[in-house]
């Protein structure tokens, strides 16, 4: 189910982190959530185990014990909690029961995944049988076709030892052995279980002193608050009698003078009572317990209830053969005495044979019956005190039965009924978990959506300046004192355009915007806008920084280097670039509503684009502005001397040749 590979992904976000199980899950293969009551295969667990192994350099073994202690705490967590704790009073009883969960359990989600088995029943889900030891050890026997898996055992049982009974234990596998059962070969593991009480310092100390100690100031207690109740038993006898001489009482007497004394707790141990003779009749018997048989050593039928003869009319001959009938599902051992008292403790589940049922049985579900055994050790005969094994209305009706052949005292009534109510309710939670995935999948998407949707924008626009869009803000025009700007185009692009074909030139274009594009990234510069061959960025604006012109001037060498990559389609030749820098102030805004643009205006953009205009090809032109930034900071840079400058007369500009410090694997941004 579901429910197991969620824990398993539960305890490895709470110990390892998300990332961890990431990483786990996507070597492993499979999907990031799992439906609760959803069946998944064997495969996805056992590599999620394996994987766990390998990803976090830990034992098979340690990964599967530290899974078990987590698993039943997420067992308590998940609502189960208050089922465990009654499963008994004490370990024993306590391990003695866990078939008996299971069996409900499969009742309940009609494939049960099992507390310490975590596969579903119908998947041939472990047994086990636990043997109490003279020493107050225990043997715990563990039946599974899964191999490699049971020390999710130790873990489980260890965790329950210590939560609920406050005592540590240790276990350790005293024998492995394989089996021939029903099935095939099976797993068995034997279990030696030793149990160390846990109690405070100071209970501690005073226990350890002396046990005989212990004992017998328990018994001096015990029979002195017998003395003091049965005497309070013969004065309260005597001031209601009146009486001076002691009057001999019943035993019965007595002993309800000390229950009413003592408030209802005896306080020595039950004891019960039989009746010399058994009053009851056969037919009372059979009629009031219509689901039972009784068999002997030899599997012979002694006995029948009346619904499973009416079922089952072979029954009706004593002294047939009890496995020619039915065949054991659970657990999962040979049709024989000594199998069925080795699991006495064990719930057993019986079906019919179809080869042995009447013809009107032949087209519908065989039936299954499940219940407990017991060895009447006089009679040498087993007792099988069973109910029909049926979860919902549905299946009543598949094998045409109805409620009225369930005895009134028995429970599988109300289960029946309630169940189906339940399975309703799993059914909307199954559908409603369904959904809540459709809504985690799809806010996933959205976000994904959502942060395309972003880097596009922010492709528009400075993610600040985007920002203050989507919340509805105006964006005030900003002052930058000092910034670098930079033009290029394409030389000859006109002709160019002349002579191909218009999805040449968007080739063309796009194979160098995308170099230059990647540039803005490695030296963290603006790219303002393109306008057909030409390209704009800047250094220092939207965020103001001292280095811009650095920034920009490499920038430009890599605009050069990565030109050479560029084909003319014309001449088949690598294109060639000119280049324009100038540093000076500049307002920058967001102008436009429908398709915002986030401009620049002022004089340094006309110079910068004059630079550009005014270039050679293949060379970076420098302003004297773009120059007195850059003359100290290890640039090689050569003097072109005075130029006309359309619209500004002469200026003295410069060739940026290089980067003395950085290497042209730096000024690429390659490794």
């Amino acid at each position: 189910y579901g429910f197991i590979n969620t824990c398993l992904k539960s305890l490895v976000v709470e110990k390892y982190g998300e990332e961890t199980w990431e990483k786990l899950r996507l070597q492993a293969g499979v999907q990031d959530s799992f439906l609760t009551f959803e069946v998944y295969k064997d495969e996805i667990t056992m590599q999620l185990v394996d994987k766990a192994c390998k990803v976090l350099g830990v034992p098979a073994d340690m990964v599967l014990r530290e899974f078990g202690k987590y698993f039943f705490e997420f067992c308590k967590r998940s609502g189960y909690d208050h089922m465990l704790r009654t499963l008994g009073g004490n370990l024993y009883e306590f391990i003695e029961n866990l078939d008996a969960l299971h069996s409900y359990l499969s009742l309940s989600y009609q494939a049960s995944f099992g507390f310490v088995c975590f596969f579903p029943q119908e998947m041939n889900a472990p047994s086990f049988r636990v043997e109490k030891n003279e020493d107050g050890s225990m043997h715990l026997h563990y039946y599974s076709d899964r191999r490699g898996l049971c020390h999710i055992v130790p873990g489980i049982i260890g965790a329950a030892a210590l939560d609920f009974f406050n005592i540590e234990i240790s276990m350790k596998i005293v024998n492995q052995t394989e089996e021939e059962e029903r099935t095939g070969k099976k797993e068995h593991i034997v279990f030696l279980v030793t149990q160390n009480p846990l109690f405070p310092c100071k209970e501690r100390n005073e226990f350890s002193s002396s046990s005989q100690c212990l004992v017998d100031s328990g018994k001096q207690i015990e029979n002195q608050l017998n003395k003091e109740d049965l005497e309070k038993a013969k004065n309260t006898n005597g001031d209601k009698g009146n009486s001076v001489c002691p009057v001999k009482k019943s035993h019965w007497k007595t002993l309800r003078g000390i229950i009413t004394l003592g408030k209802g707790k005896l306080l020595r141990g039950f004891d019960p009572v039989y009746p010399k003779s058994l009053w009851i009749d056969t037919k009372t018997f059979c009629n009031g317990l219509p689901f039972h048989m009784v068999f002997d050593k030899e599997l012979k039928v002694k006995q029948a209830g009346v619904s499973i003869q009416k079922i089952v009319p072979g029954l009706q001959t004593m002294g047939i053969s009890l496995d020619q009938y039915f065949r054991i599902i659970h657990p999962e051992v040979p049709f024989t005495i000594s199998s069925i008292q080795k699991f006495i403790n064990s719930q057993f589940v019986f079906q019919t044979r179809r080869e042995m049922m009447p013809e009107s049985w032949k087209e519908r579900p065989m039936l299954e019956l499940r219940g407990q055994m017991m060895w009447m050790e006089s009679l040498q005969c087993m007792l099988y005190l069973c109910s029909p094994l049926l979860r919902t209305l549905h299946e009543l009706e598949e094998r045409q039965m109805h409620i009225a052949d369930i005895a009134p005292h028995d429970v599988t009534r109300d289960l029946i009924l309630l169940n189906q109510q339940r399975l309703a309710e799993m059914e909307l939670s199954n559908q409603l978990e369904r959904k809540k995935e459709e809504l985690r999948i799809l806010s996933k998407h959205l976000e994904e959506e959502k942060k395309k949707t972003e880097a596009l924008l922010y492709a528009m626009l400075p993610q600040h300046v985007a920002n203050q869009l989507k919340e509805g803000k105006r964006v005030e025009a900003g002052e930058f004192k000092e910034c670098t700007i930079l033009f290029s185009d394409v030389v000859t692009f006109t002709n160019i355009c002349a002579q191909c074909e218009p999805i040449q030139i968007v080739l063309m274009l796009n194979s160098m915007y995308l170099r230059f594009d990647r540039l803005t990234t490695v030296h963290d510069v603006y790219k303002v806008e393109t306008i057909g061959d030409a390209y704009m960025v800047v250094g220092g604006v939207p965020v103001p920084v001292p280095t811009h012109a650095e920034r920009v001037a490499n920038f430009a060498l890599g605009m050069i280097m990565a030109a050479k990559g560029v084909q003319n389609p014309v001449s088949g030749n690598p294109i060639q670039i000119r280049v324009g820098i100038h540093t000076g102030p500049v307002l920058a805004g967001v102008v436009g509503e429908k398709m915002p643009r986030y401009c620049l205006f002022g004089d340094t953009v006309n110079i910068a684009s004059r630079m550009e205009s005014h270039g050679v090809p293949s060379k970076i032109h420098l302003s004297s502005s773009a120059y007195q930034c850059l003359k100290y900071k290890n640039f090689e840079i050569t003097e072109r001397g005075e130029i006309e400058v359309k619209g500004k007369g002469k200026m003295h500009t410069y060739f940026l040749i290089r980067n003395k410090s950085a290497t042209e694997n730096e000024i690429m941004g390659r490794p």
